[in-house]
């Protein structure tokens, strides 16, 4: 069991409640899996059309399969020995000698993605704002799997609420602290140009997407020639139904690369802003989409910045403080936005771009009450 530092007092202590592979890494096993059977399929093609040893094909399959393996364990394994405990100055999450910590006064927002299989269950990410430009990093702790990660939010917030145990699909206006009241709520612009990829990273993949794509094509163009040459040439049907599912099984998985590529940047974006809501309370600034959650004190917001957008709506971008880092955050205004598919500090395409700004700059917020 883990410790905390001299002198300071746990308030919460937890454990994972699901220990699972996270969804990059079950991917990856799914993609290693599927090579390990296309290499098998071609040593049976080997084997048995050229009577050879096939030794590097099945040395390939074999280690494919391995780290298949290892995707889908080794996080489980980490995650079965992982301790959370917050005190009543730092959230810690320990695992043997090795720890991370961040000061519960330096977290500038906090992100939460419900479990889509394990109801009540999400991954709680505190974010701590950093420079910007050159200066730039990524500071964040991650509570995995942990059981009412809103509650634990609010014990890390040190606030009272009254939130009862939810299976994570209550809508945040019944999930505000004892007190709080929303004062302004929308729901971005849904128009042609979300559909449009914006930003280096979106541009790189629908461009990776479309080399994909011809790469199927290609694919196909010369495995068609190639079967009928092989089947005239009388190659076994064992070996000819190896060759052919192992061929298939490879054009596949470059079409399913191709069209997630695809979709992830042309649709994916759309059809996440129809799904996001943004509520402004008279503490907080929350957004909500789908299973993802995104919450941050008002007192946090030191600036906007409000960027018309070719659609006639606003992006408001919101500019970010934190004890000792007199460097600004602007959660996008400078590149953050084009980094990744996490939400981020920024109402995007927003109609009543004045009134939000308006009363995120008033200093009227209300303070929390804290619990004892």
């Amino acid at each position: 069991m883990t410790d905390p530092a001299p002198g300071e007092t746990v308030v919460w202590r937890g454990r994972p409640k699901i220990v699972e592979a996270p969804l990059g890494f079950r991917v990856a096993a799914m993609v290693l899996g599927a090579l390990a059977v296309v290499s098998l399929c071609f040593a049976v093609t080997i084997s048995f059309s050229l009577h050879a040893t096939p030794s590097a094909p099945l040395l390939f399959a074999a280690w494919t399969s391995f780290a298949a393996l290892l995707a889908v364990q080794t996080p489980k394994i980490w995650l079965e020995h992982v301790e959370y405990l917050v005190t009543d100055r730092h959230v810690i999450v320990a695992r043997g000698p090795f720890q991370r910590t961040i000061e519960r006064r330096a977290i500038s927002f906090a992100r939460i993605l419900w479990s889509g299989s394990h109801a009540g269950v999400g991954n709680l990410e505190l974010v701590r704002a950093v420079p910007t430009g050159a200066l730039r990093r990524r500071l964040l702790l991650e509570l995995r799997g942990v059981a009412a990660p809103d509650r634990v939010w609010a014990i890390i917030r040190g606030v009272e609420n009254s939130i009862e145990p939810h299976r994570g699909d209550r809508p945040l206006t019944q999930r505000l602290d004892d007190g709080e009241r929303v004062v302004w709520s929308a729901r971005p612009r849904s128009s042609l140009q979300a559909y449009l990829p914006h930003g280096r990273r979106e541009v790189s993949t629908v461009m990776l997407s479309l080399l994909l794509f011809y790469t199927f094509a290609a694919m196909l163009v010369r495995a068609v020639p190639n079967l009928r040459a092989l089947a005239s040439a009388g190659l076994g049907e064992g070996p000819f139904a190896a060759l052919v599912a192992g061929e298939a099984i490879a054009a596949l998985l470059v079409l399913g690369a191709a069209g997630y590529l695809g979709f992830d940047a042309i649709l994916a974006k759309a059809r996440k802003l129809r799904r996001t809501r943004y509520l402004v309370t008279n503490r907080r600034v929350l957004i909500q989409r789908g299973r993802e959650e995104l919450h941050l004190d008002r007192e946090r917001i030191v600036d906007v910045i409000p960027t018309p957008t070719a659609s006639g709506a606003t992006d408001v971008f919101l500019v970010l403080d934190g004890p000792r880092a007199r460097a600004l955050a602007m959660g996008g205004a400078f590149g953050e936005a084009d980094g990744g598919p996490e939400l981020s500090p920024v109402l995007v395409s927003v109609d009543d771009a004045e009134s939000v700004s308006r009363i995120l700059l008033s200093r009227n917020v209300e303070a929390p009450r804290r619990a004892a």
